[in-house]
This record gives structure tokens, C-alpha cells and sequence, in this order.
């Protein structure tokens, strides 16, 4: 329970990798506020991450910065702190050329998966991090490590979001300690398009032969916001079942 007594923030946690770090996060005694866009698939994650003695739900647009203020004031209001914040929201709405991608789009995309991140660290900071300390865990995404055809503009935004990473780790230290993790494929509806009716075949190109499970991600975003790791910051580390030690690229 080397988490009891602290509350965390994990946006986009209806299901897949952000509801998996929750279940994490409660396993090891934190309480949890999590995000989405629809209340009733939240309140149904809640009901999995034990009730409202454990976890609440606000849904909203991670993006919008009333969203963000009721978020804090809930888990500040309901559990007293806000100690650790997971940056998993994150949106794909394209594939194709990079060169083809529609500037509205684009700049949606920068918006939702860099500056919102953005935005919630400096949330957590004013309401609470800053005094008290903190750690955050931004999910990037092996797509940001090399080229990614047919997914070329997500794979920018998340590079730049492991260059912000890098770029926040420095400006918050000692009191907030800031890292990413960069997964490749991962079995959950977000990132279906990849891998749905060919798993064996992309799973084959893995050196451990099997796609990611949630809660793979789930355990190192555990690691990275625990105190067990309270010498890393800056870093993303990249879990991906070994597949950019063949050069894979995702597509």
C-alpha cells in the first residue's frame, strides 16, 4: 500500500490503458479521479475500481480548462490532495499521409494530446504539486520514437509530448518529478485500428510475440509515479515487447 493516503488524476480512464493504471493506482492504496467524455461509462469504471470510497468520475473534455478546475476541486474537496496525475488522454481521428492531414485536425490534435497535457500539470501545480510535491506520467507512444506511415501526425504529437516531458522534469524539480511512457501496440479499442483481424500477424513482429495488455502499461506507470522510482524524472521509458529492437515501426 505504498500509495495510500495520495490521490491521483488519470484522464481518458473510462476503459483501456487509463482505466488499467487506475486499478493499479487503487491496488496500491491511492484514491482516484478519473476522466472521460461519457459519465456513464465512467460511473461503470468506478463501480470496477471499487466505489466511490476509491474512486469518482467527472466527465468533460480534457482540453477544456473548466473541465480541469472541476476535476482538482473534486479530488481536493473529496480526498484532500492531489498527489499524482496521469496524462492518458489522447485522440487519433486520422490515417493517412502526413502531408494529407487537415490543419484543423492537426491543430486538434496538438491541442488535445500536448497542450491539455500541458495544462493539467500546471492545474496540479497551482492547486497542489507545487507546495506539496508530486509525480506525472504522460503517455507518449513508440509512434513518437520513429516513423509510423499512416500515423505520422499522432506519432509527431507524441514526440513532442516526450520532449515537453523532458523540458517540464527540469523546470519542476526537486518537488515534481515528470516522466512518459512510450508503448507500442496495446489490445484495447483506441488503437484496434492496428491489429484487429491480423493480431497474430503484427504480434509476430514482437520479439515477445504477443501485442500489450493494459495493464502491462498499468504496472510501469505505477513504478514511474511510486516512490520506488523517486530517482527518474525526465525520462521516457519505452515498453513495446521489444519490437523497436528490430527497427518495427507501428502501422
Amino acid at each position: 500500500m505504498g500509495l495510500k493516503g495520495r490521490t491521483a488524476i488519470v484522464t481518458g480512464a473510462s476503459r483501456g490503458i487509463g482505466l488499467a493504471v487506475a486499478q493499479r493506482l487503487v491496488a496500491d492504496g491511492a484514491r482516484v479521479v478519473i476522466t472521460g467524455r461519457t459519465q456513464d461509462t465512467l460511473d461503470a469504471a468506478v463501480e470496477t475500481l471499487g466505489g466511490s470510497e476509491y474512486a469518482l468520475a467527472v466527465a468533460g473534455k480534457a482540453a477544456d480548462p473548466d473541465h480541469r478546475t472541476q476535476v482538482i476541486e473534486t479530488a481536493l474537496s473529496t480526498y484532500g490532495s492531489v498527489d499524482l496525475l496521469v496524462n492518458n488522454t489522447g485522440i487519433n481521428p486520422i490515417y493517412g499521409s502526413l502531408l494529407d492531414v487537415d490543419s484543423a485536425v492537426a491543430a486538434k490534435m496538438v491541442d488535445t494530446n500536448v497542450l491539455a497535457a500541458i495544462a493539467w500539470v500546471k492545474a496540479c501545480r497551482d492547486a497542489w504539486m507545487g507546495e506539496h510535491g508530486g509525480s506525472v506520467v504522460n503517455l507518449s507512444s513508440v509512434a513518437g520514437l520513429a516513423p509510423s506511415p499512416g500515423i505520422g501526425w499522432y506519432g509527431a504529437t507524441k514526440a513532442m509530448l516526450s520532449r515537453v516531458t523532458m523540458e517540464l522534469a527540469v523546470e519542476l524539480a526537486p518537488a515534481i518529478r515528470v516522466n512518459a511512457v512510450a508503448p507500442a501496440v496495446v489490445k484495447t479499442k483506441f488503437a484496434g485500428a492496428l491489429y484487429e483481424g491480423r493480431e497474430d500477424d503484427v504480434a509476430a513482429t514482437y520479439p515477445l510475440k504477443r501485442l500489450g495488455r493494459p495493464e502491462d502499461v498499468g504496472s510501469l506507470v505505477w513504478f514511474l509515479l511510486s516512490d520506488e522510482a523517486s530517482w527518474i524524472t525526465g525520462q521516457t521509458l519505452t515498453i513495446d515487447g521489444g519490437l523497436t529492437l528490430n527497427g518495427g515501426m507501428v502501422q
